[in-house]
């Protein structure tokens, strides 16, 4: 297997879905925000993941999310299809939809609501593995699905299934990353799914961050990132530190990503603050925190 570093990169943006003042898919706003990832520093694109509200897209309209994306970006950057579901069946039909117009990965979730015990969670990713012949990245994130893959299922998953070659964790749990990255075969790699914990993650061994606000903050993100390999822990450091209000302001506590990020792009002239209920757009007070951190950053005047 080839070195994932290489060929997904470090920095993987997970984009949001742009929507029309008609909740509508603005294909517009989608080039504009790739443009945009492209030229500060995003290596691959997650497309119709959690920052993209996959739960409210068709599939049609993922389909062609997946196509655009691709379309867009060209060989300029990497397309990883979030293709994950709660129903094994529905989740192969999807990534064979992705593979064949062209994407070069699967991001794939762990099943949520239904909440699978662990030999469920093996098996519907062994399952989708043998059907797919693309890399696929395993997605962790308990707090919002209500299940945690233990670290050694992945090992587990990683020993077993040649093209399951990466993890996003974000269990918020640093000792577990830890043991994902100690058992963890060549070639096989942990990327942060917390943007406030990429410095803590690499320090312990993870390759890179899919993130939401490189959408925001990619150049800096991508020059922490460069200053850690290269030895510089305390310019590493001091740019987290920068970084960490703008992370504040997008994952706010009343009110879930990607509405504080979205008000973001929307005072940046990307799209539109729209989402798609059950989302509901920021209100004042949490655009306005939004604004400040953008304003100090030195993002809007």
């Amino acid at each position: 297997m080839t070195d994932i570093s290489s060929t997904w990169g470090r920095l993987i943006t997970a984009m949001v879905t742009p929507f029309n003042e008609h909740g509508n898919i603005d294909e517009g706003a989608v080039r504009s925000v790739i443009e945009h990832l492209l030229e500060t520093g995003t290596d691959s694109l997650v497309v119709c993941g959690t920052t993209g509200e996959a739960p409210t897209l068709s599939d049609a309209e993922k389909r062609r999310m997946f196509e655009l994306a691709k379309s867009v970006a060209g060989s300029r950057a990497r397309i990883i299809a979030s293709t994950g579901t709660y129903d094994t069946a529905h989740t192969i039909e999807l990534s064979r939809d992705a593979a064949s117009l062209g994407a070069d990965g699967l991001l794939l979730i762990t099943p949520y609501y239904n909440r699978p015990s662990q030999d469920g969670l093996y098996r519907h990713f062994r399952t989708v593995a043998d059907a797919v012949d693309l890399p696929i990245m395993l997605y962790n994130v308990p707090a919002r699905t209500g299940v945690n893959i233990e670290a050694w299922n992945v090992a587990r998953l990683f020993r077993d299934a040649a093209n399951i070659v990466a993890v996003k964790e974000a269990s918020g749990n640093l000792m577990q990353v830890s043991d994902i990255v100690a058992s963890a075969p060549k070639g096989q790699h942990v990327y942060s799914g917390d943007d406030g914990l990429l410095l803590p993650i690499m320090a312990v061994g993870g390759t890179g961050i899919v993130s939401v606000t490189s959408h925001l903050v990619g150049a800096d993100m991508k020059a922490m990132i460069a200053a850690h390999i290269e030895g510089n822990p305390s310019k590493a450091a001091q740019i987290h530190a920068r970084m960490l209000p703008i992370v504040r302001a997008c994952f706010q506590p009343t009110t879930p990503s990607p509405a504080p990020l979205k008000a973001a792009l929307a005072l940046l002239g990307f799209c539109t603050p729209k989402l798609r209920l059950p989302l509901v757009e920021a209100n004042q007070r949490e655009t306005d925190i939004v604004r400040t951190a953008l304003r100090d950053y030195g993002l809007i005047a």
